[in-house]
């Protein structure tokens, strides 16, 4: 039975060929041979992945991945695959010759490369965004038909080729991991005073941020009538504690990015007052974590009272007033890290991003000695997340919840033998769970001892102090949020 596999293997496929040459000439005989020669050294699924940036986060993320996923298919099937697997291809009377190419391919047969780099970037899509896969997989299946149609390949080329496309691009979840966009599961619900048209809203605005665009202004300024505005300036957080004591704030806005929104969440908290945020920033990592991404949501909440309560994070240095985050704080390389990948994120995607991030600031960097909890070792960067971050085997892409009063707490050993060669390898390869160097656990509180001279410490991508003693605190549901909720 063996040995007669292939046997039935090539009837079959010559059987296959021999239905589609029978096919009568149609228009789609130009066209098909068109879309082939299109996805020649994937030209079209570049062309395509312009497109798709141009529609926004989720799809330009979709793009990178798909990309990312032809070029490693396309590398095995044509670098691996052929050379192992020599198959002639169909004599060039297989088709007709209205169909066939000028000058056909010469190299192996086995797999179809097009079809491994169709089926990689159609599934890469997928993962990141179905609705734009819709659309995608059709070409991606015209494209690989197009290669039986104008003879250079055979049916079981072109199967095996998509198969292995489909599997490289599954198997970069492992390195890559999906981005869960369903916000993090918060604290309790609270219904407080609503604020109708904005009466006792204190809305501080960020025009510098990323994204603010006047579109959104608008919105505010249209729903938001009776609020009081406030433009940031170098003295943002004095003028925001002295008008929070006054009796007729009832509760604070914030239109921008992490930074804006972590300051005016410190004295929304110090001053016990519910907060409303607007994303305005490019990346709005606080805002996309706990579901107000979308202003019209969080307008709809503050006229009804709608709020959770949600964890906040604290660090204490050198016996300076403490420090509130909403997101991250971090020492070492990490402030680097974080600038580099968020320059590349918005054009990339979040795990590319810190792939190149990671190498660049480990090149870099120099080990920094410190006690960590007691214990003395030697590291290149350190994490401390509010909230429970994943994956915890690699980068942190998003928040599941941020109610159990947990740090996140992650950093990359120096005082291991080629410590910064085994941390890039397993950055590249999606093995940091199985890495020494990579130390990742949750607790409610942490203290670092940093020896030598003061380090800068980054809070939310802020760089604002540098010393040498820090410690680090979960403050479990200390700010109330403006978030619409559904009804139980």
């Amino acid at each position: 039975m063996r040995k007669q596999s292939p046997k039935l293997s090539r009837h079959v496929d010559a059987w296959l060929v021999a239905r589609s040459a029978r096919v009568r000439p149609t228009p789609a005989d130009r066209f098909l041979r068109t879309l082939s020669v299109s996805a020649d050294h994937s030209r079209l699924w570049l062309v395509v992945a312009a497109l798709m940036s141009m529609g926004g986060r989720v799809p330009r993320r979709a793009a990178v991945r798909g990309l990312l996923s032809v070029a490693l298919a396309s590398s095995v099937a044509n670098g691996i695959a052929k050379p192992l697997f020599p198959r002639r291809r169909p004599p060039d009377e297989s088709v007709p010759f209205v169909r066939r190419l000028v000058k056909p391919p010469v190299s192996s047969s086995f797999p179809s490369g097009h079809s491994a780099s169709a089926a990689a970037f159609a599934t890469g899509v997928a993962l990141e965004s179905p609705a734009a896969a819709v659309v995608v997989a059709p070409i991606a299946a015209a494209v690989g038909y197009s290669r039986v149609h104008i003879g250079v390949h055979w049916p079981s080329d072109v199967i095996a080729g998509a198969a292995l496309g489909s599997a490289i691009a599954l198997g970069t979840r492992r390195w890559w991991a999906q981005r869960d966009d369903e916000p993090a599961e918060l604290g309790p619900r609270e219904r407080i005073t609503a604020m109708h048209n904005g009466f006792g809203l204190l809305l501080v605005i960020n025009t510098d941020s990323g994204s603010g665009g006047s579109e959104q202004l608008q919105l505010l300024h249209e729903n938001l009538p009776a609020a009081e505005v406030l433009a940031v300036t170098d003295d943002l957080t004095a003028q925001l504690d002295e008008r929070a004591r006054r009796h007729d704030i009832a509760a604070l806005g914030v239109f921008g990015g992490d930074g804006t929104v972590s300051a005016v969440a410190a004295v929304a908290v110090e001053h016990r007052l519910p907060l409303a945020v607007f994303a305005g920033g490019t990346l709005n990592h606080f805002a996309r974590d706990t579901g107000v991404e979308r202003p019209e949501h969080t307008l709809a909440a503050l006229e009804s009272g709608d709020a959770v309560r949600t964890d906040t994070a604290e660090v204490r240095s050198d016996g300076l007033a403490p420090r509130t985050f909403v997101n991250t704080a971090s020492l070492g390389g990490y402030p680097d890290f974080v600038r580099i990948r968020e320059h590349w994120e918005p054009r990339l995607g979040k795990w590319p991003a810190a792939g190149i991030a990671m190498v660049r600031v480990l090149f870099r960097a120099q080990p920094l000695p410190t006690t960590i909890d007691g214990t003395r070792t030697a590291i290149w960067m350190l994490f401390v997340g509010n909230g429970h971050y994943r994956p915890a085997h690699q980068i942190p892409m998003s928040r599941p919840a941020l109610r159990h009063g947990t740090l996140d707490i992650r950093y990359l050993r120096a005082d291991l033998p080629f410590s910064r060669t085994r941390l890039i390898w397993a950055t590249l390869t999606g093995t940091l769970d199985r890495s020494a160097t990579y130390v990742n656990r949750r607790a409610d509180r942490l203290t670092v001892h940093v020896d030598g001279g003061p380090v800068a410490l980054a809070t939310d991508g802020e760089v604002e102090h540098r010393g040498n003693d820090f410690s680090f605190t979960s403050r479990p549901a200390t700010l109330t949020l403006f978030r619409r909720t559904e009804p139980s």
